[in-house]
């Protein structure tokens, strides 16, 4: 390699440095466990867990048992990669079992309570077979659940599913793939769905959040609606240099130069699942107008393969949860209104207690199985 392309590397990594500086980590007094009422689990991109014990599945399934309060566990979409639950006679279809069933036992072993919202992956790697793949997947994670665990909104449908846990929680469940995806899907006139088209989407949204009392909304979809990963167009020297492994992980081909294509080419709406396209910009102005003129406590995501809690927006709080599998952590930089942001593995969890406000904390987990909390903030 030339000198004039080492300067190019170091430009390039210094850039990227600059960008994903780190805000300050904050923390906030833990509540006593005798007022807890719920804790909620977001978790999401679990759909590759390893085979003997699973670092981020043993996390979870430990801090479960220490929770004094009922417990409930969403699981934020890609949750059997690559292309979800494949027919039966499909060579591909006892591994994907396995990967799905990892998740729902660590819910059923709880006992606690469990919903699988669906992601791109989910639907066929957003293929021709992506209607029918999500279906596949509600069904039989409904087979093996035993009444614990379950896909919400099913059969395709986008949502919203709405869920009250006590007199504390609502959550708003919903099938953001829906919105993105471009083969066939339920639409109005012909589909079951309660809502099929974004006008009835939008308004049952609006109402499932205005008319939640004194409950605590929390909104859970696979796409974020703001993001300082690959999704959100923030790329760092590795995508340029290795621009194939951001297609196919683990492929470190080194593409000097030309590799610059790629992300460019993503940054400007290429792929219609970045944040940068059209597709994904009606679907982030369609909740917008949902969450107006009441906006939910915290919208929570996964699709990006790192943890972000990020403040504004058109709700309250923001959450990416995507880092349901050990080491496979993506960029995280910080963007307007990041109160965290770190690539890393781990989940989130929130603490509802009686009365007052909620706790988020942000718990990333090492390569054993150990979780450390390295965020936590109040939500009014």
């Amino acid at each position: 390699m030339s000198f004039g392309s080492y300067r190019w590397l170091v430009a390039l990594g210094l850039t990227a440095a600059c960008a994903g500086q780190m805000p300050p980590v904050h923390s906030v007094a833990p509540l006593v466990a005798s007022q807890l009422v719920v804790s909620l689990y977001l978790i999401g991109d679990a759909g590759s867990p390893a085979a003997e014990g699973e670092p981020v599945l043993q996390a979870l399934r430990r801090d479960l048992d220490l929770r004094p309060a009922k417990r409930v566990v969403v699981f934020l979409g890609d949750n059997a990669y690559p292309r979800g639950l494949p027919p039966a006679n499909h060579s591909g279809r006892a591994e994907a079992e396995r990967r799905l069933a990892a998740q729902v036992d660590v819910v059923t072993r709880a006992p606690a309570e469990g919903y699988f919202v669906l992601g791109n992956h989910d639907w066929d790697r957003y293929g021709s077979e992506g209607w029918a793949a999500a279906r596949r997947q509600d069904h039989y994670i409904d087979s093996i659940g035993r009444g614990l665990v379950m896909v919400e909104p099913n059969d395709g449908c986008p949502g919203p599913s709405t869920k009250d846990i006590g007199e504390r929680l609502r959550l708003v469940l919903v099938d953001t793939q829906w919105w993105l995806h471009q083969g066939l899907k339920p639409l109005h006139p012909t589909s079951r769905c309660p809502t099929d088209s974004e006008r009835e989407i939008v308004d049952s949204l609006r109402s499932a959040i205005g008319n939640a009392g004194s409950r605590l909304v929390v909104v859970a979809g696979h796409h974020p609606l703001a993001s300082g990963g690959v999704h959100g167009g923030y790329f760092g020297w590795k995508d340029h240099l290795f621009p194939l492994r951001l297609a196919v992980p683990g492929l470190w081909l080194p593409v000097p130069f030309i590799g610059s294509l790629y992300p460019a080419a993503r940054q400007h709406g290429i792929s219609h699942q970045d944040l940068p396209s059209h597709e994904y910009q009606r679907l982030v102005a369609a909740f917008g107008r949902a969450f107006d003129p009441t906006r939910p406590a915290l919208y929570a995501a996964g699709h990006e393969h790192n943890l972000q809690v990020i403040a504004g927006g058109s709700a309250r709080l923001q959450l990416v949860s995507g880092g349901g599998v050990f080491g496979h952590s993506g960029r995280a930089v910080s963007i307007a209104g990041t109160l965290f942001a770190r690539e890393a593995s781990g989940f989130a969890r929130l603490d509802i207690p009686r009365s007052g406000p909620a706790r988020l904390a942000v718990l990333q987990v090492d390569g054993s199985g150990r979780a450390r909390e390295v965020f936590s903030t109040w939500i009014n």
